[in-house]
Parts: C-alpha cells; sequence; structure tokens
C-alpha cells in the first residue's frame, strides 16, 4: 500500500503548472497596475497644467485620451499635448 510514483509526478507537474501559469499571469498585470499608475500621474499633471494655465487662458482637456498619453509617454507626452494645444489652437 505504497504511494504509487505515477501520483507523485502528477502532483508536481500540476503544481509546477499552477506556478507557471500563475508567473505568466502576474507579468501582464504589473504591466497593467503600472500604466494605471501612471495614468493617474498624467492626470494630476494635467490637472496641475490646467491650473497654472488658467491664469494665461490656456486649457488642456482632461479625457481619457489625454491622460493615458500623460501617463504612457510621461513628461514627453505631456510636452507634446502641450504643443498640440498651441498648434491647433490658432
Amino acid at each position: 500500500m505504497g504511494i504509487d510514483i505515477k501520483v507523485v509526478l502528477a502532483y508536481i507537474v500540476g503544481i509546477l503548472l499552477f506556478f507557471i501559469t500563475g508567473r505568466l499571469l502576474l507579468v501582464p498585470m504589473k504591466m497593467l497596475m503600472k500604466l494605471i499608475y501612471n495614468t493617474i500621474l498624467g492626470g494630476i499633471a494635467l490637472i496641475a497644467i490646467n491650473l497654472a494655465g488658467s491664469l494665461f487662458q490656456f486649457h488642456i482637456a482632461f479625457n481619457i485620451v489625454t491622460a493615458l498619453t500623460a501617463g504612457v509617454l510621461g513628461i514627453p507626452g505631456i510636452v507634446m499635448l502641450v504643443i498640440l494645444k498651441f498648434v491647433f489652437s490658432v
């Protein structure tokens, strides 16, 4: 009445597959959380630009596209949004 080696191997393979699947799902989740974090920071930066720009009648629309642009690209994205605002507000 011993433990069959096939059963032990099946448990080991199952546990390894579980860990591999968990690792594969964890990496995209970290990237998604970083994107959400950067998007929130980009939104805060846009709000700060709008507050400072209110003195000069300067406003960048705050929507999901501008927040994602500022979040994904960071400071260069915010600079790009400001330049685009100047170019298309003629």
